[in-house]
């Protein structure tokens, strides 16, 4: 009863308003809570129809509710969003009204991999404005490419993937390495360089910019400047592809085609050759069925023709009429004649095609398949060593060897 008294006979008493404003009036007048950095996670972003924003940031211990008004928030470059790292300025006040303190923010900057995304979205923008995307200014890729140049790593999965893909959908055309760094420092420069080779030395239908997939940093370096500016004057279409299905660098989008990853863009880069001879026997068969049509019909014209002259009874309408014939059929024949022997030639190129593709026509121009005797095909120098008996089969034969000398991949590298 004593302490319920004493409670009661209180003299010193505040109101819910005094105590909240004396706490504000305490950190208003602080010095160091007027100007302050705050480094955390933005999290529970909003924004109201007024234009100001609202959102907490946060470590690992503690949540900081923030405020920025319209006026300032008006200027950011970027705008925040859940989970980004950020450093923010401004003051810390109390909230009379919710009985809070809390952040009022005037500045704020994205910092690591948020800065780094959006100096790549200023980039970007800046890119586009130049034209360097527009769709206009793509070349289309060539049908049909001899020679394909590769710019990227030569001990990566990436040129493996390409050559491997390339190599059993169109064996016809020589792939040209022009190695590069693919991430790194470095790697941007070494790209440039690499892309100048391949234009400078002239003798490529296509270039693949290609690397496997990696993390947003492993791809930066296909996200700067020169690389995409490089990509974009290439007086060769190119093809990009690098990382995965999700990954879009600046390179993607300055190349003439972009592929999802390195084996799409060796398939993109080529035709596949079991489609091609498809093609060419659906040809060669309409043409013979056309021809055998043709036959047919003027079999079919003469015999209306020979039914109408034994018909007709004055022996000088029939004498013209069988001259008439005769004129029909000379040039009849002559016609059919022109046109088998157009459409034979049509065919013979076709053969002539379909010969190329052959494994024998590449054996015929130098190249040689090695095997082991009675066994599989060698293909790398890893497979054999000194001493082994082997089988060299060329264009009219083969012929037995032995081993004498075996060069490690890096020295054959370092040789090219």
């Amino acid at each position: 009863m004593q302490r319920q008294l004493s409670f009661w006979q209180a003299t010193r008493r505040f109101t819910v308003s005094q105590i909240t404003h004396y706490l504000k009036e305490l950190i208003d007048t602080d010095a160091t809570l007027r100007d302050v950095w705050v480094e955390g996670e933005v999290s529970n972003y909003s924004s109201s129809a007024a234009g100001h924003m609202y959102f907490s940031l946060k470590d690992g211990e503690a949540l900081l509710p923030c405020v920025m008004w319209r006026s300032q928030a008006r200027k950011l470059s970027f705008i925040p969003s859940d989970g980004d790292h950020v450093l923010a300025h401004g003051y810390i006040s109390v909230y009379t009204a919710g009985g809070r303190y809390q952040f009022y923010v005037d500045a704020i900057q994205p910092i690591g991999l948020g800065l780094l995304s959006v100096e790549l979205e200023q980039l970007k923008a800046r890119l586009a404005a130049e034209g360097i995307f527009d769709q206009a200014r793509k070349r289309p890729i060539p049908p049909f490419p001899s020679r394909i140049g590769v710019v990227t790593s030569p001990f990566g999965a990436a040129i493996r993937d390409i050559i491997r893909v390339l190599g059993r959908r169109f064996p016809l055309a020589e792939v040209i390495l022009s190695p590069t760094l693919v991430q790194g420092q470095e790697a941007p420069s070494q790209i440039v360089a690499a892309m100048e080779l391949l234009n400078d030395y002239g003798q490529v239908d296509l270039i693949i910019l290609a690397r496997g997939g990696g993390s947003f940093e492993e791809l930066m370096a296909f996200n700067d400047e020169r690389v995409a500016r490089a990509v974009a004057s290439s007086a060769i279409p190119v093809i990009c592809g690098v990382g995965h299905e999700i990954d879009y660098t600046l390179a993607d989008m300055a190349a003439d085609l972009r592929a999802p990853t390195p084996s799409a863009a060796a398939e993109m880069a080529v035709p596949d050759k079991e489609e091609l001879l498809r093609r060419m026997r659906t040809y060669r068969l309409r043409l013979t069925g056309a021809m055998q049509a043709k036959l047919e019909e003027a079999r079919r014209r003469l015999e209306r023709e020979k039914r109408t002259l034994a018909i007709s009874s004055p022996q000088m309408r029939i004498n013209l009429l069988k001259q008439r014939v005769d004129e029909l059929s000379t040039r009849l024949k002559s016609l059919l004649e022109s046109k088998l022997e157009m459409k034979r030639m049509q065919v013979q190129t076709q053969q002539e095609r379909l010969s190329a593709l052959s494994p024998w026509a590449v054996l015929k121009r130098g190249y040689a398949v090695v095997s082991f005797p009675g066994g599989p095909t060698i293909t790398s120098v890893t497979q054999v060593q000194t001493g082994d008996h082997i089988e060299i089969r060329v264009s009219d034969g083969q012929f037995g060897g032995v081993v004498e000398e075996t060069t490690p991949p890096q020295e054959v590298a370092d040789a090219c």
